[in-house]
């Protein structure tokens, strides 16, 4: 049976999945603290979705703490709520049950997934796949399906424990569930010290 589709924003929060080692950035620090226009690319994330308005925003940690990043309250002052993934060498899919593990516990009845690398994915995006009442709802930029993902509580059963893969490996097995929305926004992310040089170049507002 499929599982019924929630209201727009009833009981929704943000997972920000930023846990991962970021083995392929060449630098002086974690590819998530590195300075981009001034802030840490991570914190360029985390504004992005407090702008979004949804709260609280669940962020999962792992190879770097981001207790400096998050020293300062973000815009409209969100309910943070920062969770170690001890597992996270494992994957992105032991980071991604970190958070479910959080959202069960506030009773959410649904979370939108994104990722603290892709400085360009607007509040806008965020925003949109939030309002969106459909079991999955992914962000897609120019056809292409991307982050964010919304996914709805009924479903959080038959998300990966193991593995590099999160959201993707349900919206694979499910399409029937799956809503695209269409979004505005740079959704490429910062996985090399080339990636990074770009953005440096060409920067993308998150606001």
């Amino acid at each position: 049976m499929s599982p019924t589709p929630f209201a727009p924003r009833a009981s929704c929060g943000a997972l920000v999945l930023a846990a991962g080692g970021g083995t392929r950035f060449v630098g002086t620090t974690h590819k998530l603290l590195a300075l981009l226009d001034g802030r840490p690319v991570v914190r360029h994330v985390l504004e992005a979705v407090a702008l979004s308005g949804l709260s609280p925003i669940i962020v999962v940690t792992g190879a770097v703490s981001l207790n400096e990043v998050l020293a300062s309250p973000l815009p409209g002052n969100p309910e943070v709520l920062v969770t170690q993934n001890a597992r996270w060498q494992a994957g992105m899919a032991s980071s991604l049950q970190s958070g479910i593990v959080v959202a069960r516990q506030r009773g959410l009845a649904g979370v939108v997934v994104g990722l603290g690398d892709q400085p360009g994915i607007p509040s806008s995006a965020w925003q949109r796949v939030a309002d969106i009442s459909a079991p999955i709802a992914v962000a897609t930029y120019g056809g292409v399906r991307r982050n964010p993902v919304r996914i709805h509580a009924e479903l959080w059963d038959q998300l990966p424990h193991d593995g590099d893969e999160g959201a993707r490996t349900l919206i694979r097995v499910r399409p029937e569930l799956v809503t695209e929305v269409v979004c505005e926004g740079d959704p490429d992310d910062i996985d090399t010290s080339d990636d990074f040089f770009r953005w440096q170049r060409h920067p993308t507002t998150t606001r």
